[in-house]
């Protein structure tokens, strides 16, 4: 037999309750299900801001071992785009006036 998890009671503002009624009623889920996404969205956000803090003090402390990374991922995941402006597949046919050389033309498509 399955013993019922144990519940606590917690205040918030009456809107606030609201909010987290409004929500759980469109998503067809209880209360507390639309609070424990709320809490492990936050808790992720803040894993990811950790890790982009991480790779930042890496970038800025030695540089030889953020090198080092950027190596190493490339050759995991491939070259980087030339240009993130465009999808993948209009990569090579379109020369921006920014990556041109002096005195090539260029096919100028990215008006």
């Amino acid at each position: 037999m399955a013993t019922k998890p144990k519940a606590t009671t917690i205040r918030v503002s009456v809107k606030t309750r609201d909010r987290i009624a409004a929500l759980a009623k469109k998503a067809g889920e209880p209360m507390t299900a639309i609070i424990d996404q709320a809490i492990r969205e936050m808790e992720k956000r803040h894993r990811w801001q950790r890790v982009a803090e991480q790779m930042e003090e890496t970038r800025q402390e030695d540089p030889q071992a953020w090198a080092d990374y950027l190596a190493e991922s490339e050759l995991v995941q491939g070259p980087p785009p030339r240009s993130s402006r465009m999808a993948p597949e209009w990569e090579g046919l379109i020369t921006f006036p920014e990556e041109r050389d002096e005195g090539d033309s260029g096919r100028d498509l990215a008006r």
